[in-house]
């Protein structure tokens, strides 16, 4: 039985696509959420 590579890394899928997919969103939202609260004077604490 030969030796397996370990420099063979496996290949992304589909999961992983979905992953960066859904942290965009998280980020997106969180940078509109600022955005809006910022439009009525809220300020992050010191």
């Amino acid at each position: 039985m030969a030796p397996r590579k370990t420099d063979d890394a496996p290949a992304p899928d589909i999961y992983v696509s979905l992953l960066f997919v859904s942290l965009a969103a998280l980020i997106m939202g969180i940078v509109m959420l600022v955005l809006e609260l910022g439009k009525y004077g809220w300020k992050l604490a010191p």
